[in-house]
């Protein structure tokens, strides 16, 4: 086992359970981060709360995500469907890159894939959450490297979230089965939680009837998942909580033989305090693999066997906060990352199936930082400010490869680099009355380019993908000013104009026919304006988001200046209608659109618009037992998820539910 060092961990404490404290000598545990600093809503977010986490027609974390206007993908697919190595996320159309642009957190570990970068989605279940916060925008403070498009922060249930067992079983179209359960017990003044969850299915045909061939075959899928978490009291004011995830998803995409497969072995321990100085340190091991066969679309057999991509994440971070009173937030501390991977792969004569390549390429980077920031409460005006110094390195990367004869063909060896950079925010909040504030922000970020974009060529039919050992860094400036309302005690509404400029950002360019080349753009401009809105009166509720993006390539002398980046809708709106009473019946429908949007970097090939409109019902049986059915793409619309020069993929059609959930 290699050393775990200390690392990032967020705060998403006030809105779930409450403080710990000694109450006639018994220790009540919280299970969370320490408690948002008050400055936070300058920034502005969204959160995503459990009653909705429960009612999703998919049962997948990303499809919720999309409730959030402007969340988004490489590509339209989820994850029983797409390429894992495909699901970055990112926000604010800030282009399409496998790569995430966002930050992701599960109880503060940084979640996307040391190597790829992409965030396994199929991992994190919706019922093991407490809430998921989504911060659109940079940032600096604890959570600065590679907050480039925002931040998602999901929080697990803690014991007060929980039923003593839980569980559900689903059966749905084309043969698919779903069956998940949690448990929680407490355990001395704590608590420990044990979750798990398997879903398979026959899957549907991503490939266009017309385009069809004998090896044509549907996405299957079959994955699962199991997470233990406890927490457990170390004083009236303390508590130290560890949490193990582990994980398997295999998918078959396109062609017969199609496979791929990864895996994760996660764990992490965190000790919070909540004592006069306040401390939050958090130590993470991630242990990753991949692989994925690639099939020819002309004689249909193998022609690439990337049989192995282990990689390790591990880091830490201590974040500090002195008593300072309570108009006076102060926070400071360090964190550090260290992503390392390796990449084994065999090229085959399509047409003999003769191995003609054997390749292997790897590489390791870090980023290590110090943080503070600031937060001053002045009657009803909140002013908050932060700043980071990372120093990052990218230590010598390779790549190898070897003919039939095993005789070297290529040995590229890169030099290291390193560097420092300086991320800052600042932000304000004004609460006008207790029915409108108005906010502001600025701030700066970077991310670097991930060990697959540094070292792995890719294709997928019929274009290749060249990597670039030589990317530089991405580097986010942006601002933001916003309004919320309370218009009425229960409608709330809000707004947000944004102006976001990532130089040196990455992007697949275009060099040749069927050849692309990974590259750092001069910047990416996105400018827009973000709207929510939520109602309820009595069991009835709706919430809406709406965003509009206005972006554009800047490089100069390119083909592509000015253009819109490649997989960026500039409209995208959700709205969830729900009738949800504390007894009886219950239902929801969500309707989802994405405006069109392009694949490529030179506007050659389309992605047309889509809506989609999902439904979930509940109709409770007694004894603690629900039946519930559920509606996906309700309307069989045809999304398109993939469009290269006519060859195309296609997401998930109509697709129907019927299940049972039980909790005691």
């Amino acid at each position: 086992m290699r050393m775990i060092c200390f690392l990032p961990l967020l705060a998403l404490a006030q809105p779930m359970a409450a403080r710990a404290e000694e109450e006639g000598g018994e220790i009540i545990v919280q299970g969370e981060g320490l408690p948002l600093p008050p400055g936070t809503p300058a920034y502005g977010s969204v959160v995503i709360d459990r009653d909705r986490l429960a009612a999703s027609a998919s049962g997948r974390i990303e499809s919720l995500l999309s409730d959030v206007a402007g969340f988004q993908q490489f590509r339209r697919s989820d994850s029983r469907s797409a390429n894992p190595s495909a699901q970055g996320a990112t926000l604010r159309a800030l282009g399409g890159n496998a790569s995430s642009r966002t930050l992701v957190l599960l109880d503060g570990v940084p979640m996307s894939d040391p190597f790829f970068g992409y965030i396994p989605f199929s991992a994190l279940t919706p019922d093991r959450l407490a809430l998921v916060r989504v911060t659109r925008g940079g940032g600096a403070g604890a959570f600065g490297a590679g907050a480039v498009a925002g931040t998602i922060e999901l929080a697990s249930a803690g014991r007060a979230d929980l039923p003593s067992i839980n569980g559900s079983a689903f059966y749905g179209s084309r043969d698919a089965t779903e069956l998940s359960g949690n448990a929680a017990a407490d355990l001395g003044g704590g608590f420990v939680t044990l979750s798990g969850r398997w879903d398979r299915g026959d899957g549907f045909q991503t490939t266009p009837a017309v385009q069809r061939t004998a090896a044509t075959v549907p996405a299957r899928y079959d994955g699962w998942s199991t997470s233990l978490r406890a927490v457990a009291p170390l004083s009236g004011s303390a508590e130290i909580q560890v949490r193990g995830l582990l994980f398997r998803d295999d998918r078959t995409l396109r062609f017969r033989g199609a496979d791929n497969h990864s895996e994760g072995q996660d764990a992490s321990i965190r000790l919070v305090s909540r004592g006069i100085w306040q401390v939050d340190a958090l130590a993470y091991l991630q242990l990753r693999n991949f692989s994925n066969v690639v099939i020819s679309s002309s004689t249909f057999r193998r022609s690439l066997d990337q049989r192995n991509t282990p990689s390790t994440g591990l880091g830490g971070k201590l974040e500090l906060r002195p008593p300072l009173g309570d108009t006076h937030l102060l926070r400071f501390g360090g964190d550090v990352r260290r992503a390392s991977g390796d990449m084994f792969e065999d090229a085959y004569n399509a047409a003999t199936g003769v191995v003609t390549a054997r390749r292997h390429a790897g590489g390791r980077q870090t980023t290590a930082g110090f943080f503070a920031e600031d937060d001053w409460t002045i009657g009803r005006l909140v002013l908050t400010g932060g700043a980071r110094a990372d120093h990052w390195s990218i230590a010598p990367g390779f790549f190898r490869a070897q003919g039939a004869t095993a005789a070297t063909t290529i040995d590229n060896r890169f030099a290291g680099r390193s560097g420092w950079e300086g991320s800052f925010r600042a932000g304000a909040l004004l609460r006008l009355s207790d029915a409108a504030a108005l906010r502001a922000a600025g701030y700066t970020g970077f991310r670097l380019p991930t060990l697959n974009e540094l070292y792995r060529p890719f294709a997928v039919f019929p274009v290749t993908t060249q990597a670039n050992a030589a990317l530089a860094p991405e580097k986010l400036k942006g601002v933001e000013a916003g309004i919320d309302l309370a218009v009425l005690p229960q409608a709330k509404l809000g707004a947000t104009f944004f102006y976001n400029r990532l130089g040196d950002a990455i992007a697949n360019v275009t060099i040749g026919p069927n050849l692309r080349q990974r590259r750092n753009v001069r910047a990416i401009t996105a400018k827009g304006v973000e709207l929510t809105g939520s109602w309820r009166s009595g069991d009835v509720s709706i919430n809406a988001s709406y965003a509009y993006s206005h972006a554009t390539v800047d490089a100069p002398g390119e083909a592509f200046d000015g253009f819109v980046p490649a997989q960026s809708p500039r409209h995208a709106a959700s709205v969830t209608v729900a009738w949800e009473p504390r007894q009886g019946p219950a239902f929801s429908a969500t309707a989802r659109y994405v405006s069109r949007q392009y694949e490529d970097d030179l506007q050659t090939d389309a992605l047309r618009p889509a809506l989609t409109i999902d439904a979930v019902a509940r109709l409770p049986l007694g004894a603690g037992f629900s039946l519930v059915a559920r509606g996906e793409n309700l309307f069989d619309e045809t999304v398109v998820t993939r469009n290269a020069g006519g060859s195309m993929d296609l997401g998930t059609p109509r697709t129907l539910w019927l299940g049972v959930k039980f909790e005691r």
